[in-house]
């Protein structure tokens, strides 16, 4: 068997079956997009605020949408046993979860640009530095995939997935510099926040949307990459360590 075939089957079934659900799309955009619409109103912003408020909802956005899709595909497959017998092709096992989790790294890129769309006809966004923006786009969306499947692979229930994502995700929210700048956090939890990666995705998103970065891109993008590689291994030794050994 070629791989890229399993590969792109395998991609597809859980496009299908998982990820283009009404109860997917609603949690992992419609909250977050709803979320950060409440919070535009409070502060009582105008329209020239958008830029410095659009990497917090663009990281929202992709943060549930990812977590959210690997909670369900795993962790039901490994319940009902399925994901037994995708262990049974032949094909290695570093490209068989790279396939489970790419539906959810597209459909996590994907949901960054909706608000981007709407920000569009309500902002200047002629500033934006697309060519940064763009990867760094899809770091954050790899990350928080693999950061989804590393819970996913922790657990045994979808309940437990869910409830364990919410502690990543919310504390996320206001440690990583998504709408409170990290220089604005107490002494003794920033750092906490650096040791975060969406802190870096965001810093990142930040100086190319309104040019406020703490943090050089190239440190930014390394440590992003760092943790992509770092949860991936760790989410194959969980599976190594509970699932086939």
């Amino acid at each position: 068997m070629k791989w890229w075939i399993a590969f792109w089957n395998i991609v597809l079934k859980d496009m299908r079956a998982y990820y283009l659900k009404p109860p997917n799309i609603s949690w992992g955009l419609m909250f977050p997009v709803a979320w950060t619409g409440m919070f535009f109103i409070r502060s009582g912003l105008g329209f020239e605020s958008i830029p410095s408020l659009l990497p917090g909802v663009v990281s929202i956005s992709v943060l549930f949408g990812t977590t959210s899709m690997l909670a369900v595909t795993v962790t039901f497959e490994k319940k009902n046993r399925s994901f037994e017998r995708l262990l049974l092709a032949p094909i290695p096992l570093e490209l068989l979860m790279l396939a489970k989790t790419g539906g959810a790294i597209f459909f996590g890129f994907l949901n960054a640009f909706v608000p981007i769309f709407v920000a569009l006809f309500l902002a200047d966004l002629s500033t934006i530095d697309w060519l940064t923006l763009l990867p760094a786009v899809m770091l954050i969306a790899v990350v928080s995939t693999f950061l989804g499947l590393w819970i996913a692979v922790s657990v045994s229930e979808v309940f437990e997935a869910q409830t364990f994502s919410n502690f990543f995700r919310f504390p996320m929210i206001f440690l990583c510099g998504l709408f409170f700048p990290v220089e604005s956090l107490p002494v003794f939890l920033r750092p906490l926040s650096y040791v975060l990666p969406l802190t870096y995705g965001v810093d990142i998103l930040h100086g190319t949307t309104h040019g406020n970065h703490t943090m050089p891109f190239a440190l930014d993008f390394a440590v992003l990459t760092g943790a992509c590689l770092l949860l991936f291994f760790m989410s194959l030794r969980n599976i190594h360590r509970s699932w086939i050994a």
